[in-house]
Order: C-alpha cells, then structure tokens, then sequence
C-alpha cells in the first residue's frame, strides 16, 4: 500500500472521529471564488458573532451584487445577444437540504434574496425569467432596470463586431461573421461534432460568486450569483442556480461552490460530485482536482474552477485552463486570506 493509500485512509477516518469541539481553531469558516473580498470580510465578523452560516452566503453573495463584483455578479454587466442583463442565484442549506433559486431573472437586483424567498416561501426549488421576476415583485422586490451606460455600450460594442463572440451553432447566417437572424442550417446532421468551450476565464474575465461558510453550530450552506456568460442567448440559463452543478451543501460532510464554463460544467454537477468525495474521506482538495479531471477527460479545452470545506475545517480548491484565486478565512487567520491556485 502506497503512502497515498495509508493517508487517504487515515484522513477518512479522522473525518468519522473528530468531534466539532475539537475544530475551534478552523471553525468557523468562508471560502469563496475569486478575490471577491466584498463577499468574504464584512460577512466574518458575523459568523464569528454566531450568524447562521445560510445567512452568511446569502449576505455575502448580495455584497458582491450590489458592488457589481468585476462586472459578471449582479445588474448592469454581461448583457446578453438583446442587450438585456439577467441574473442567476441559488442558496442551499445543508441542514435541510433545502434549496432556493432563480435563473434568468429579469428586472429585479436582489438575485440571491429573490433566491432566499424561493427557499423560504415556496415547495418549489428553481423559479426562471419573467415568471421569477413576477414572483419577485409579488414578494416586495423592486422592478427596476439591470442595465447601465456601460452594459449599453458593451452590447453596441458588440453589435459593431459581427456580434462575436456569439454562442450559435448549425445555423445560417453564419454566427461567426453575422449577426442573424438565424435559421437552422438546411440537412443538418444527427451527430455534432463535439462541443468547445464557450470562453477562457481569466483575471479580466471572472464571473460566479460562489461562496461556502460553516458556521459556529457546524451548519453549511452555499450561495452563488452571477450575471453569467458574457452575449449570452437571450433566455440562456447557466450551472449556477442548478442544484449540485454550481453549489451544494451538507451538514454531514461539507459544501462546495463552482465557477467557469457553466455550459460544460452544468453537465456534471461537480460540487455534488466534490461532496459525495468528501464523504468518502476525500480532501477537499483532492475531490476538487477529480472533478476538474472528470470534466476534463470530454472537455479537455473547458475553463472552470471549484472550491470547497468540510465540516473539519479542512479547505482545497482545483482549477483548469484558467488563473484562479479563492478567498478563506478562519480563526486560524487574523486576516482574510487569497490563494493562488495552480491549475492543472
């Protein structure tokens, strides 16, 4: 049995045996992704005070929303192929499992709370587009518009350049020189050819908050928001309000939280995955650099990233095809801290 071996194995046993008393030093803890520092230090202070660790993810995920976090969390960044910007959000709790989220929600800042209010005042999991902003409004959220001078300009910007990039396919007008309208293309085959990524993610082009905490009682939850993929088509929903693909949490193990690629990633439901790793005695680390190498082995040119804790207080990321930074604090850490991720 290889080094490896022995420490996997000891590793899943001190998760089964060390009790929360134990991790006053680790616990009480954010992660999140990206040096999205608006969503991690003001947010601390409160879970060390005792603020539930939903309240956390939800508080900090709207700090980044209305601090329009890089351009790609919250109103007036990203517009879609109309011109228009809509958000996605999504909050878990581990405790329950229960789950709020919206996606393609138009005309209303507040994505994460219109989340929460899913959660909190529906059976209902995921509520989309018009139908979610009406939901919205109906519970006391202000219609407003999402766009701004600059989202306005980017999509004329847009416009001037043949709208590129443009996420069309087997159509004609050709998407890659026009701006359509599209009709599909005539004797189109029934097998594609294999799907590219839709764009790098980088250090000028960040996009999902998502965010991990665990709170003083051992309580997890996730959070995530964004504005999503840049020229999107109009309607286009990403990984992050689908339970398991941009967040997860559970009180028995840990949380996770996604960003990247939301097209390819979707696909996989890497923070479930990471989870159910972490469960198995996984690191964190190790069951994050699995997921990337899963999605990796049929999207070798996909960008994306995941983050995640479990309940020991024990942390890791993973990224490919991309520059990464994740923020966490601790106990541990008088100061919240950003780490570099080498991406395999």
């Amino acid at each position: 049995m290889n080094i490896k071996s022995v420490y996997s194995i000891l590793y899943s046993v001190t998760v089964l045996i060390v009790p929360p008393a134990l991790c006053s030093d680790v616990i009480p803890l954010i992660i999140n992704t990206w040096n999205f520092s608006a969503a991690t230090s003001p947010t601390w202070q409160g879970l060390v005070e005792g603020v539930s660790a939903l309240d956390t993810v939800v508080q900090g995920c709207s700090n980044c929303e209305g601090l329009q976090c890089d351009g790609s969390v919250g109103y007036g960044g990203h517009p879609d192929d109309v011109g228009e910007t809509t958000l996605d959000a999504y909050v878990m709790d581990g405790k329950t499992l229960d789950i709020g989220a919206v996606g393609d929600l138009r005309r209303v800042k507040n994505a994460i709370h219109v989340a929460r209010a899913v959660m909190d005042f529906t059976k209902h999991t995921l509520l989309v587009g018009e139908s979610a902003k009406e939901f919205a409004v109906s519970m006391g959220f202000k219609e407003e518009s999402l766009s701004t001078n600059k989202s306005r300009e980017d999509y004329l910007e847009w416009q001037k350049n043949k709208c590129q990039p443009n996420f069309r396919q087997n159509v004609v007008p050709d998407p890659t020189k026009s701006c359509g309208p599209y009709k599909p293309s005539p004797g189109l085959r029934s097998e594609h050819m294999p799907r590219k990524a839709s764009q790098d993610i980088s250090q000028e082009n960040h996009d999902t908050i998502g965010m991990v905490a665990i709170d003083l009682s051992i309580n997890v939850a996730a959070g995530v928001s964004t504005n999503g993929l840049n020229h999107k088509i109009h309607g286009r929903v990403g990984d992050s309000p689908i339970p398991g693909a941009g967040g997860y949490a559970d009180n028995e193990v840990g949380g996770a939280a996604a960003t990247g690629d939301g097209d390819v990633m979707m696909r996989f439901l890497p923070s479930f995955f990471v989870v159910e790793q972490m469960r198995n005695g996984v690191h964190p680390e190790d069951a994050c650099e699995k997921a990337i190498r899963r999605i990796m082995k049929y999207y070798p040119d996909f960008s994306g990233a995941v983050v995640a804790a479990n309940i020991n207080g024990t942390y890791g990321a993973a990224c490919h095809n991309a520059y990464f930074v994740y923020n966490i604090q601790n106990p541990s850490m008088p100061k919240m801290k950003t780490v570099n991720v080498t991406c395999i």
